[in-house]
């Protein structure tokens, strides 16, 4: 697990990462997943029953939504954990100077959707100034081969940066530069990234390299 703060002028947000060695933390997993959950963050975490769409859920208080559908959560409460559960899309931390912090689960389809515009929106009706962002471990470029219709499409509206080759020359949608350019987008500002990436190496979980069923968190707990 990776711990770290993400920093918003005098406000940060605790970010936990967590990989393989942390276990199967997903909505799915199998017994002992509790005890799993608090050894990452003692207090009640909310979460989501993620759909690669658009929707974004408020919480004021610790645990107050666990698997209602969506795909953002965000909080203008300190201590409120926040938590998402990915295997290779892209896990997206937010924080602002104002302690309103959010986390995002970006696969292609909800970034296409404009979760993270809707994110940053909903953090800016809770009084969010600058927007921050962090982003976790993902599948990267050289493993990750696209069809050419769909990344012509989120070129078009995330940018040509998207636009990549695999290793072995394919088209391949760069999924950091997509959620950088949705962040670009919005007046958000991607300030870190994790990197690694999900398909290349056994330290995370990734279902399109390997099949894997289980699923890594990124936890954000506003301070």
């Amino acid at each position: 697990m990776i711990s770290t703060s993400l920093r918003s002028s005098s406000r940060s947000a605790h970010v936990h990462w967590t990989g393989r060695a942390d276990g199967d933390l997903g909505i799915t997993a199998g017994p002992g997943v509790d005890d799993r959950r608090r050894a990452v963050h003692a207090g009640a975490w909310a979460w989501l029953r993620q759909v690669h769409g658009a929707a974004v859920a408020q919480v004021d208080t610790p645990g107050a939504i666990q698997g209602a559908p969506g795909d953002a959560l965000v909080s203008p409460v300190a201590g409120v954990a926040l938590a998402v559960f990915t295997a290779d899309c892209a896990p997206v931390a937010l924080a602002s100077p104002e302690g309103v912090v959010g986390v995002v689960h970006a696969g292609w389809r909800g970034l296409e959707a404009g979760v993270i515009d809707a994110a940053v929106e909903s953090m800016r009706r809770l009084g969010a100034s600058r927007v921050v962002a962090a982003l976790g471990p993902c599948i990267r470029p050289g493993c990750y081969e696209f069809g050419v219709e769909d990344l012509d499409r989120l070129a078009s509206v995330l940018g040509p940066a998207v636009r990549a080759r695999t290793t072995g020359g394919r088209p391949a949608l760069d999924l950091p530069a997509a959620v950088a350019g949705a962040l670009t987008r919005c007046g958000g500002e991607l300030v870190a990234d994790q990197g690694g990436c999900t398909a290349c190496s056994d330290q995370w979980f990734s279902h399109r390299a390997r099949g894997d069923t289980g699923r890594q968190a990124t936890v954000v707990v506003g301070a």
